[in-house]
């Protein structure tokens, strides 16, 4: 609980995660990122596991963000991604990236350029699909068992605060539109009637418009301006 007291007692999401990353520090944390985001409702890959987005805090080597060694465990070769799809609260990286298979020998060396040897993860999964998670690297790879325990049960606690404090980027995951609800509103966006919209669909005029009511409703809008304003700022159209 020690890890995690100062984390409950911050009000926001970056005043908790950096919190928690000072006391990890003295057990010898040297890198840790936060996330709030949503599992995209496609196919979770390394491409829409990104646009998610979310980012809390990232303490980490400036030239790391952004670096080729960063891109490739963001986008080349991340095996986290099968610990999202089995729902794991608590793991090590090297669960998922064991060192002994040869295909992952890329993986390490880029992480080591952010002088991660070994990093632990922890993660809450909340409803709409929402997860908050916690990735807390080291520069050695021989952590205590003892250690491990305690970071990663502070660290859920630190995800579940993360939970309360923080909302979910909104996209188009999150308002998962239909295809007819997306396209009905497009047109509507472009200043077509219900008419013309069930034409263009194929549709009866009464379908065209439910299918522009429904889609409206679930972006929590009051009108169809505003259906057309949300899916525009959250880049629907």
């Amino acid at each position: 609980m020690t890890l995690a007291e100062a984390a409950f007692a911050a009000t926001t999401a970056e005043a908790a995660s950096a919190a928690f990353f000072t006391a990890s520090q003295r057990m010898g944390a040297t890198y840790q990122q936060t996330r709030v985001y949503r599992r995209p409702d496609r196919p979770l890959t390394s491409e829409s596991h990104w646009a998610a987005g979310g980012v809390v805090a990232r303490f980490a080597p400036d030239n790391w963000p952004g670096s080729t060694a960063f891109d490739y465990v963001c986008f080349e070769c991340n095996p986290l991604l099968d610990a999202i799809r089995h729902g794991r609260t608590r793991y090590r990286f090297s669960d998922f990236a064991p060192r002994q298979e040869r295909g992952y020998g890329d993986y390490w060396d880029a992480l080591g350029e952010a002088q991660i040897g070994e990093a632990l993860c922890a993660t809450s999964y909340g409803p709409g699909r929402s997860i908050a998670s916690l990735h807390l690297g080291f520069e050695t790879r021989d952590l205590p068992a003892e250690n491990v325990e305690a970071l990663q049960l502070g660290g859920l606690m630190l995800t579940e605060r993360l939970m309360m404090l923080a909302e979910p980027p909104a996209n188009d995951e999150a308002v998962a539109l239909t295809p007819r609800e997306r396209d009905a509103l497009s047109w509507v966006a472009q200043g077509k009637s219900d008419w013309e919209i069930s034409v263009i669909l194929g549709v009866s005029e009464t379908t065209a418009r439910w299918h522009v009511d429904n889609g409206r409703k679930k972006l929590g809008a009051v009108n169809r301006a505003q259906a057309v304003a949300r899916m525009a700022a959250a880049g629907l159209l």
